[in-house]
């Protein structure tokens, strides 16, 4: 069966357009801090947190993709990259998250210590830091829930790059689902790390790829896309409903979406194994 594609033509354009794909609706409920990933100091930590330069031992790997940096990975890129004052602030954190987990009160030590990430230690590496602290607090979903509802943005993705980490099974898609609906792309790009490629239903799956297309993040930080990808007829359909429509209306197809459409043809893989955290469950 001959899949749609789009025009030659139209593979050597590039867009950042944002209209819908067929399917999708956005709430628009968190457009705060939306840009392109690519052009901001914060794109390169959240590239550092699906991999962590210069650690070699990663948790969960997946075909064809980058790996997942370890909790330990994140530490040590930390401890290797921020100022003595950072690291002092940093360890005080995390030893005092570790004394006072979970939830008490209307908010806890730890929550205000996400807050301050940003500022202790520098947009490039709140991140991680906060993914540090999330974990030295065991949150659980409840606590996850607390933070990414009632945080920032920066706090909201945090708590997203730290699913994989801390949540074992599927209990945390209605975090991963809210992002999908905002446009905020630093947002889109962690809600589509490793549990989404993990724990999200093919359908939902199929149009957070399309989301990331017609918002310009690029597919590099989907998650598993290869394996999920490959195989996937209906994902391929979507594809060239999509470009179909955009070439019709004069408008530039993405060049991600013919990589994406080459991904659906290719065989279908096993997933890796996958050993569950310990902190699944918050204490």
């Amino acid at each position: 069966m001959t899949r749609p594609r789009a025009t030659p033509a139209a593979r050597t354009e590039n867009t950042k357009s944002t209209e819908a794909a067929p399917g999708l609706k956005d709430t628009d409920r968190s457009t705060d801090g939306a840009h392109d990933l690519k052009d901001t100091d914060q794109g390169v930590t959240d590239r550092s947190l699906q991999a962590a330069p210069g650690d070699a031992h990663t948790r969960h790997p997946a075909p064809d993709t980058a790996p997942t940096p370890s909790l330990a990975d994140l530490r040590h890129h930390l401890t290797t990259h921020l100022d003595p004052a950072a690291r002092t602030w940093l360890d005080h954190a995390l030893d005092e998250a570790a004394a006072h987990p979970g939830i008490h009160g209307p908010i806890s030590v730890w929550e205000l210590r996400l807050a301050e990430a940003g500022r202790r230690c520098g947009a490039a590496h709140a991140d991680a830091a906060r993914v540090l602290i999330l974990d030295a607090a065991r949150a659980g979903v409840d606590a996850l829930t607390r933070v990414y509802f009632q945080g920032t943005a920066d706090e909201r993705r945090a708590v997203l790059h730290a699913l994989p980490h801390l949540v074992s099974g599927p209990d945390a898609l209605p975090l991963i689902e809210d992002a999908l609906r905002t446009n905020d792309t630093r947002l889109l790009s962690a809600a589509v790390g490793p549990y989404t490629a993990r724990h999200l239903t093919a359908h939902a799956w199929r149009h957070a790829v399309l989301k990331c297309l017609f918002t310009g993040v690029p597919v590099d930080h989907v998650a598993d896309l290869p394996r999920r990808a490959a195989g996937d007829g209906e994902l391929a359909r979507m594809l060239g409903d999509y470009a179909a429509e955009r070439t019709a209306a004069g408008r530039t197809v993405p060049e991600d979406l013919h990589r994406v459409l080459d991904l659906t043809e290719s065989v279908p893989v096993t997933p890796a194994p996958v050993t569950d955290h310990p902190h699944g469950k918050e204490s």
